[in-house]
């Protein structure tokens, strides 16, 4: 298999393929596509120096706006700066350069490894990263693993089964969830979680009480405003909300309700960023080790330059349930009527 024979079967010329291999920016879309998607077909692996220009290890989001995101940043930076790398960050969801998309951009800087985070990369960035020898690696995946990608994660369903299982414990039985988005696996994990101890529990489930929002806080508002925003009798006594940034609107909805946490409502939310411990009440949390999570993936990723194999492909790292104010055992003048 020959650069020439990639070029006839692609019907371009043998410099348009070693563009494409090089990661070259002058190449158009279509033609790259065809030519990877013949490379592909063939089986066609080129053998590869060592990258050339400084060492990096990039660090990718969907997009920057979560606090989360910063903890992502300790664990690879400090694995990143062990291993004498820089760490590169960006952003897929827009192009970083005039002309070209996220792919293009990583493939011009030619990192030592990427880590993709919260996120999806389709079959032809795959192969892209690929056919350069550019290890990759997802954490949290927004569907489910492919065996072919290594990935890293949390228990999330462990997680979501302890926080609920909190709730009934404290005698709560209308619990309310505030979901991410139907198909990221991580949130569908957390909420099958709450699911199975309701289940456990003999508590019957409301679908009324379940609410998807987009992991951030101003939907979260919206969303707790319909589970709160009734009368007592029916209204949830505790929410469960798959993520910190939601619960933190969950307080906002609540103050805006004059109710009071835990007096009235229950809050329990989902990673225990930074900003969990300074909220007014305290919020208890499932713990996800989001540093450890980033420094596990950055590691494997370096690994997987160095030319290791690792037998396994997915990884997961146990959750943790922090206790602190803004859960409380339920009040009897509080209870549901029958």
């Amino acid at each position: 298999m020959t650069i020439a024979y990639i070029a006839l079967r692609a019907g371009v010329s043998a410099p348009t393929v070693s563009k494409v291999i090089n990661g070259r920016s002058d190449v158009s879309m279509l033609t790259r596509e065809r030519v990877e998607a013949v490379m592909r077909e063939q089986g066609y692996t080129p053998t590869r120096r060592k990258a050339r220009g400084a060492p990096l290890l990039e660090l990718a989001f969907h997009e920057f706006e979560s606090e989360w995101a910063g903890e992502f940043i300790k664990g690879a930076g400090r694995v990143a700066s062990e291993n004498d790398l820089g760490l590169v960050l960006s952003e897929m969801k827009g192009s970083n350069a005039a002309g070209r998309g996220w792919i293009e951009d990583v493939v011009a800087r030619r990192p030592a490894g990427v880590i993709v985070v919260l996120s999806a990369l389709d079959d032809n960035m795959r192969a892209q990263l690929r056919s350069r020898g550019i290890p990759l690696v997802v954490v949290d995946p927004t569907g489910e693993p492919l065996h072919d990608t290594p990935s890293v994660g949390a228990t999330n369903w462990s997680g979501g089964l302890t926080a609920t299982r909190h709730l009934l414990d404290l005698g709560h039985r209308r619990i309310g969830v505030i979901a991410g988005p139907e198909n990221l696996l991580c949130s569908r994990a957390r909420l099958d979680g709450y699911r199975a101890a309701m289940d456990a529990a003999g508590v019957e489930v409301d679908p009324s009480l379940i609410r998807h929002g987009n992991f951030y806080v101003n939907e979260a508002i919206r969303e707790a405003l319909i589970l709160l925003d009734r009368d007592p009798s029916t209204r949830p006594t505790a929410i469960f909300a798959l993520n910190d940034l939601q619960a933190l609107g969950v307080y906002l909805a609540a103050r805006d309700l004059g109710l009071r946490i835990p007096d009235d409502v229950s809050v329990v939310g989902f990673d225990d960023i930074p900003t969990a411990q300074w909220a007014n009440p305290p919020l208890t949390t499932v713990r996800q080790p989001l540093v450890e999570m980033a420094v596990t993936a950055a590691r494997l990723v370096i690994r997987l330059a160095a030319g290791e194999h690792p037998t396994e492909t997915r990884v997961e790292l146990a959750t943790s349930l922090v206790t602190r104010a803004s859960t409380a055992p339920l009040r009897v003048q509080d209870s549901p009527r029958p």
